[in-house]
């Protein structure tokens, strides 16, 4: 039953742009199942669901292969809409961006899976990334500043 629930969860999902549990739990219901808002949590944990922000500007659920495929997808919209300025210092690119921008652009520019970066650390409005080297991180600064809307 909950491999079930499982699986039609992932169906609604990737059918319906779902924003709420509450709505996950209209469409079980609709093709005949029953779950509570705690099972849809636990399932939801179960099934590492996230919410990405798709791009009508709304969050909605999304599974972790999906979300890859929709974060590298979108990554020059959201980096235009979110980042105000990038800048590099040695092997560091600093990248600013609208206040509780920081994490989704960060997560989108992590899917890009860029081999000259080692990682990333996102606050509310600043990221920081490392590069391999100062050469690296200059040539990643150069080329995000082209995404920015001036």
């Amino acid at each position: 039953m909950k491999s079930g629930r499982h699986a039609k969860i992932l169906e609604i999902i990737s059918e319906y742009p779902v924003e709420t549990q509450d709505e996950i739990i209209t469409r079980l219901k609709e093709a005949g199942y029953r779950a509570t808002q705690a099972t849809i949590s636990r399932d939801i944990k179960d099934l590492r669901l996230v919410k990405t922000l798709g791009s009508d500007g709304k969050y909605r659920y999304t599974s972790a292969q999906n979300r890859n495929a929709d974060l590298r997808s979108s990554f020059a919209q959201l980096f235009s809409n979110s980042v105000t300025s990038v800048d590099c210092a040695q092997n560091l690119v600093v990248i600013k961006t609208l206040s509780g921008m920081a994490n989704a652009v960060c997560a989108a520019m992590d899917s890009t899976e860029n081999a000259a970066v080692i990682g990333t650390i996102a606050g509310d409005d600043t990221i920081f990334v490392a590069c391999r080297t100062t050469e690296s991180a200059a040539e990643l600064a150069e080329n995000l500043k082209q995404y920015i809307i001036r």
